[in-house]
């Protein structure tokens, strides 16, 4: 039975954050809030509700089939929520590249400053604003349900986002190769690429916030005949790890050795990813969405040169850079 609890869509978008994350600590840091309070808010909404919507596990939250009923409309509420601040927005004159505001999103990427220097050039009279966030999947909803312009994200080679029923994808890089980053002192270092095999005794860490890093390495060393140990983190403190000899992490080609760890492409080029600029499809996409990718390009091309271990690697490769290519553009009929 309903408590004089009345829920609001910000409370409906408390729960599609946890459910696509996985995790109330991970939808708080999506929300900005703190985990205490999305827990108080989560308690608050299953009241008012009257019945548990997420079973609490050791690996994270889980829907119950209540949870699951609740979402669907929840879902449909938000995005309509979204769509009709959308259309106001540009009913005053807010709403596209043209206009006066442009929200882009990405996962972590070094490419992003560069990105947006030129956007602002592009577009002076836009108010651009970026929303980063470690899972694609998040962003790529966020995209559907308008809440974002456009969003640069990528997809693990093998490990498949989800993507939501009318958006469309550019691709930038059909198939970028990670790299890894061990600590300068360990053999490894001392080769221009790295073998798995050489990683054997090695400690791995990855962020399993991002979605399909987990799987994608697992994969990789399972096919070679390895099973490591592997232990969680963000590749923040990864990077610290690495320097102390504690761990190895897997990078972007385009990463800057710190202090203390060098950065080497991997032998094979085992574990890949395709980088993917997405908007929504036909009217729905921004004006002067392919300017935005144009301008991606232009500052993934600038880091990836400046980059000592990419450079390398593409100059190993026959360079030039796949983005020099046209666009795919590939339109996304539903959710998988």
């Amino acid at each position: 039975m309903l408590r004089p609890v009345e829920l609001e869509v910000r409370h409906l978008r408390a729960l599609c954050a946890i459910a696509d994350t996985g995790s109330v600590r991970k939808a708080a840091r999506q929300l900005g809030m703190s985990q205490p309070a999305l827990t108080t808010q989560l308690r608050r909404i299953e009241n008012a509700i009257g019945g548990e919507l997420f079973a609490r596990e050791r690996t994270g939250s889980r829907l119950t089939p209540l949870g699951r009923s609740v979402l669907g409309r929840a879902r449909s509420i938000v995005a309509e929520m979204n769509a009709l601040t959308a259309e106001a927005r540009e009913a005053a004159g807010q709403g596209t590249a043209s206009g006066t505001r442009l929200w882009i999103g990405s996962t972590t990427s070094r490419a992003v400053p560069g990105w947006l220097r030129r956007l602002r050039l592009r577009f002076p009279d836009a108010d651009t604003t970026i929303r980063t966030d470690a899972s694609p999947n998040t962003l790529l909803r966020m995209v559907a349900e308008h809440q974002l312009d456009v969003a640069f994200v990528h997809e693990v080679a093998g490990v498949p986002l989800r993507f939501p029923e009318g958006v469309e994808l550019r691709v930038l890089i059909a198939r970028e190769p990670q790299f890894v980053v061990v600590p300068d002192s360990h053999p490894a270092a001392r080769a221009p690429v790295v073998r798995l095999a050489d990683l054997a005794g090695d400690q791995w860490m990855v962020d399993p916030s991002v979605d399909g890093e987990l799987t994608g390495l697992r994969r990789i060393l399972a096919a070679a005949g390895l099973n490591p140990k592997v232990v969680y983190g963000d590749y923040l403190m990864a990077a610290d790890l690495v320097a102390a000899g504690e761990v190895v992490t897997p990078c972007q080609p385009t990463a800057r050795a710190r202090p203390g760890t060098a950065v080497r492409p991997l032998e094979g080029d085992p574990l890949t990813v395709r980088l993917l600029l997405v908007c929504r499809a036909g009217a729905g996409a921004p004006a002067g969405i392919e300017g935005v990718f144009t301008d991606l390009a232009a500052a993934y091309r600038e880091i990836a040169w400046a980059s000592d271990a990419y450079r390398r690697w593409l100059a190993r490769h026959d360079g030039p850079l796949p983005l020099f290519q046209m666009p795919e553009r590939v339109p996304v009929p539903l959710l998988v």
